[in-house]
């Protein structure tokens, strides 16, 4: 061993700067790596909003293509076999016999006693074929030529309770999310609603708060109505019961101790049972929503 030599290596690279340098390089490739997954999120956020947007453009694409089926004639004369009516008359039989899902090209096709690719000459998407049935099911909105009364009131009822009718026949169009290419008989719909508001003095976007606002209840109450009472039924199970009754002790529900305290736990159920099979319940509630609007466009 040289002389002076301590016993520790002397290699350059176990020295103090070394070590200084070898941190400094840890800490600015932890950076760099920070850096790369900030970048990498945003990319991804990016990629998953794009393809998002791509979604709706697509989407809003094909249910504006869907409009095409009201605006082209229909096939000519060697190709009709069936109309735009008896199509829809077909698909609404196939949508209330066997669910809405069960609707399709194929199964339609079989109704018809026709091939898949026949139907395409009058419906080209299933974005068509929902545009038809959808407007098919709003013909039967429609009030006959003559019937829709002069006063406000009586004609709003009048269009209110055809619209339960109908929808108590066809529930399953409560599930169509969105709204299809509006048909002639959609558009009647919306015409006769409005002449139902017309002699009202008020604003365009007021008769539209009424109309909207009537609307809003009668699918609120028939959805409500379709997936809680269609049957009948409102009976619920000992143990439901025994469930409510253990979270009633526990004092953290004051308004429905008070409601065990005076009609015990079945007498409450039987009550809000009798209330919501009540068949008056939809008019009654239909008024007082009227009355609002009424004082309203008397106190103006």
């Amino acid at each position: 061993m040289a002389s002076g030599d301590s016993g520790q290596s002397s290699h350059p690279n176990h020295g103090p700067l070394h070590q200084g340098h070898h941190a400094a390089s840890q800490k600015a490739a932890r950076k760099v790596e920070q850096v790369a997954d900030r970048l990498g999120a945003k990319v991804d956020k990016a990629s998953a909003e794009f393809a998002r947007k791509a979604a709706l453009l697509e989407d809003l694409t094909a249910r504006i293509a869907a409009h095409d089926v009201w605006t082209r004639p229909e096939p000519g004369a060697r190709r009709t076999k069936f109309t735009r009516d008896e199509i829809a008359a077909a698909a609404v039989k196939i949508a209330d016999e066997e669910g809405f899902d069960a609707l399709s090209m194929r199964r339609l096709a079989l109704e018809l006693d026709a091939g898949t690719m026949t139907l395409y000459h009058y419906v080209r998407t299933k974005d068509e074929l929902l545009a038809i049935v959808n407007d098919s099911v709003m013909g039967e909105l429609i009030v006959p030529d003559g019937e829709l009364p002069t006063d406000w009131r009586d004609a709003i009822s009048v269009i209110a309770h055809r619209s339960r009718e109908v929808l108590r026949r066809h529930p399953w169009t409560l599930d169509i999310r969105d709204d299809p290419a509006p048909g002639p008989n959609g558009v009647r719909h919306f015409d006769q609603s409005m002449q139902a508001v017309m002699s009202l003095g008020i604003t365009l976007a007021e008769r539209f708060d009424l109309i909207t606002a009537v609307d809003e209840y009668v699918f609120g109450f028939c959805m409500n109505e379709r997936n809680n009472f269609m049957d009948g039924d409102t009976s619920l199970g000992a143990d439901v019961k025994d469930y409510m009754a253990g979270l009633v002790a526990s004092g953290d529900y004051p308004a429905l101790a008070a409601i065990e305290a005076e009609y015990g736990i079945d007498g409450a159920f039987a009550e809000l049972a009798r209330q919501a099979l009540d068949p008056e319940r939809f008019t009654r509630n239909l008024n007082r929503l009227l009355d609002g609007f009424a004082l309203e466009v008397d106190c103006d």
